[in-house]
């Protein structure tokens, strides 16, 4: 299915980047990028391309949970398994980043792009056809996962991220993670209607459909890679990464991104996963948690395009602090109050403002310390921590719902690990951390795209 959004936000990115190149690029530049770089498509093109791919691929994923009732009422698969596929899943998936980053940086992020479509399809069809534990492992964790590392955001926003220049790229990062809920938005109400109509089978086989429509949109991206590298053949050498990863390794800011961003992973994944059913358990309907989710990824539109705003005028570490503490409100008031119809949709709505409006600060952060030449390798060793949280997420959800007969012990964790981040990114420090040793060239400067091909 085609996702809505990227229309209304070319019309929103080409009045806003029109005249970014004017402000930043200067001749010698422009030249030299046409002479080493014959593709340049125009910036609001590929911000179109990537808004649907991560429209795609995290819409898609959203509608996990959904299927979680419906699997273990039809087959022999229990609520913890289902829990453990998941949580496999977004291990593999963490496990998967650095390296479909890293691959992204080096040979292009078209390639890698196509090839996670091509995988994504393929489990989510292997899905519709298990009725097993192990299958679901399999084709649901594995398989979904390596897909997923390869056809995510992460790829796409590394990718955006070398090619806006530092002053536009929050702004930039912002508008790709918004557009990348208008897929929840409109997937989620979408896969619960087929459900209900004719069945998870077909609406797992509608998905595999849907998500190779990043092969698509992918040949956009084909910049980077080894053309990207040709402006400065120095990033052929791996030790080039060694030392950024060295840098990395030293820097205790580094090691607390990495923490907050963990509990990102645990907030998303659990609510995304185990909100339907604990909605269901409390005795609310399943379409109403739907609509939650529906709303999570609308509000989440408006969240992360603010975020990236403001990101580009004031500290992320302080806006990422106050992120992590409002989810640890929102979630602390939604489960002290009375569960109905009318706090689920307002709690939707109110986490979905949080929800991934942590990614372009957070990614922003790691190309503000780093540079933007190993971005993906080095966001993707942060969103491997992400998918740790996920992993606990998943899996403790599931887990402690079967032994404790209630969602409400990982509720207060939820809080808990909120009230943590939020603290830890007070003492995060988002400038250029100490310059890799033993090598005396500079980062070079991000490769700045025309306004017209």
């Amino acid at each position: 299915m085609a996702p809505i959004g990227p229309n209304l936000a070319a019309t929103v990115m080409s009045l806003w980047l029109v005249q970014d190149d004017r402000q930043v690029a200067n001749v010698n530049q422009s030249s030299a990028v046409r002479t080493l770089n014959p593709y340049r498509p125009p910036l609001w093109l590929l911000l179109v391309a990537a808004s649907m791919v991560t429209s795609l691929s995290l819409g898609v994923r959203s509608t996990f949970g959904l299927f979680l009732d419906p699997i273990v009422d039809s087959t022999t698969i229990t609520k913890p398994q289902f829990a453990l596929a998941i949580a496999i899943q977004n291990l593999i998936w963490g496990l998967g980043q650095p390296i479909a980053g890293a691959l992204a940086d080096r040979y292009g992020s078209a390639r890698v792009l196509t090839m996670g479509a091509a995988l994504y399809g393929a489990g989510l069809l292997m899905v519709a056809k298990t009725a097993s534990a192990f299958g679901l492992y399999l084709s649901a964790g594995l398989l979904v996962g390596i897909a997923i590392s390869a056809a995510s955001f992460t790829v796409v926003l590394a990718s955006v991220g070398r090619t806006v220049a530092p002053q536009r790229r929050s702004m930039a990062l912002g508008i790709v993670t918004a557009m990348g809920s208008v897929g929840q938005f409109v997937l989620v109400p979408v896969v619960q209607r087929l459900i209900d109509s004719w069945g998870w089978i077909t609406a797992v086989q509608f998905l595999a459909v849907a998500i190779l429509g990043i092969v698509i949109v992918a040949p956009v991206m084909r910049q980077g890679g080894s053309e990207r590298n040709q402006q400065n053949p120095a990033l052929d050498d791996p030790g080039h990464l060694v030392d950024d990863l060295n840098r990395a390794r030293r820097s205790v800011s580094y090691y607390l991104l990495n923490f907050a961003f963990f509990v990102c992973g645990f907030h998303v994944t659990f609510i995304g996963i185990h909100l339907v059913s604990y909605a269901e358990g409390v005795g609310e309907s399943r379409r109403t948690a739907a609509l939650a989710l529906s709303l999570i990824g609308l509000f989440n539109i408006v969240g992360s395009f603010t975020a990236g705003a403001l990101g580009g005028r004031y500290s992320k570490t302080r806006l990422l602090s106050i992120i992590y503490f409002g989810r640890a409100v929102v979630i602390a008031g939604f489960v002290m109050i009375p569960i109905t119809r009318p706090s689920i949709i307002i709690f939707g709505a109110a986490i979905g403002l949080l929800w991934l409006s942590t990614v372009p600060l957070t990614s922003g952060i790691v190309m503000g310390q780093f540079g933007p030449t190993h971005a993906g390798t080095l966001f993707g060793v942060v969103f491997l921590s992400h998918q740790l949280g996920a992993f606990g997420g998943a899996w403790l959800g599931g887990a402690l719902a079967e032994r404790a007969g209630s969602y409400m012990p990982v509720w207060w964790i939820a809080v808990g690990l909120g009230v943590a981040a939020a603290a830890a990114h007070l003492f995060i420090d988002e400038g250029p951390q100490p310059a890799r040793p033993n090598t005396g060239q500079p980062d070079p400067k991000p490769m700045v795209l025309s306004e017209s091909t």
